[in-house]
């Protein structure tokens, strides 16, 4: 008799666990991640090796990483909420992000341009904190899946009707700014002359795909500082596109001086791709200082 109480004791226990919803949820986290792997990596191996890798900047995957990563960061967050999920108007956001990755796949696969099927990924991943959790589980979640569009190549028409004032822009500040300083550079355009050498301002240097790159960082500096304030936050978002663009002249200068100094070679090799690495801690620097400074002269409500 004890031998069977504890026999029906260990099918109660098995069965209790197998109603848990906990054990639920992580099943289907489990089944999602997957089913969003199987849809998207051939995207996104198109990003590295294939039909995308023209426009690709390289920090594509980095920012799907750390948007995983935020998404991570709120977990705890999208469990706590007891709000009832939509899954009817899920459903339907759902069944349009799936007909946009197949049309848009399908346009690839032709070669044809088109940005339908990375558009796809947000209504797919939207459909899944609306299914679950209702607009509250959206609206905790937003900030990472709104992260992603900083992982989409922006349109060639745009890139090419900004960059060539920005680079000019960029170029002129970065005269200005040794000029002050006694240095004998020069500039027509885009070509900066200083000694005997002349160094032509790239778009990797100074172009609009590494602005974005660079508000992308912004960005992320102020999302993780969580501001309870909204003006707090605003400003230190906009702040993001001025300090963007003095770590483009910071760049560009250290290059100048590298080269004047150091000869052609040195420019062009390790410093230059080092100089990229440069351009972000510098971002971030200023960033950092900038929001020092709005709290000693607003005071610092977060």
């Amino acid at each position: 008799m004890r031998a069977a109480a504890y026999s029906g004791a260990g099918i109660g226990e098995a069965a209790a666990a197998a109603r848990d919803p906990a054990r639920w949820d992580r099943v289907g986290v489990v089944c999602i991640v997957l089913g969003l792997a199987l849809l998207y990596v051939p995207t996104y191996w198109d990003f590295l090796f294939g039909f995308w890798a023209a426009e690709s900047q390289g920090h594509e995957m980095l920012v799907v990483a750390v948007s995983a990563w935020l998404l991570y960061r709120r977990r705890n967050e999208m469990r706590d909420i007891r709000s009832p999920g939509r899954p009817w108007t899920a459903s339907v956001m759902l069944a349009c992000g799936l007909l946009a990755y197949v049309v848009g796949r399908h346009l690839s696969q032709l070669h044809i341009n088109s940005r339908i099927e990375l558009s796809s990924q947000f209504l797919v991943l939207l459909a899944l904190p609306l299914a679950y959790r209702g607009w509250r589980g959206v609206r905790i979640v937003w900030f990472p899946l709104a992260f992603l569009l900083f992982a989409m190549p922006l349109p060639g028409e745009l890139v090419s009707s900004i960059t060539m004032p920005l680079k000019q822009a960029v170029s002129a500040s970065a005269v200005a700014l040794l000029g002050l300083i006694g240095y004998p550079v020069g500039r027509t355009g885009v070509i900066i002359t200083i000694g005997q050498y002349q160094l032509l301002v790239a778009e990797a240097c100074a172009g609009l795909q590494t602005m974005f790159t660079l508000e992308a960082v912004g960005l992320l500096y102020v999302n993780l500082m969580n501001y309870k304030s909204a003006w707090r936050a605003t400003l230190m978002a906009t702040l993001a596109v001025p300090t963007a663009f003095m770590a483009n002249v910071v760049r560009v200068v250290i290059l100048i001086l590298v080269t004047y100094h150091f000869g052609d070679a040195a420019g062009q090799g390790f410093v230059h791709g080092f100089a990229g690495i440069v351009l972000f801690v510098v971002a971030l620097a200023l960033l950092v200082a900038l929001n020092q400074l709005v709290g000693r002269v607003w005071g610092n409500p977060r």
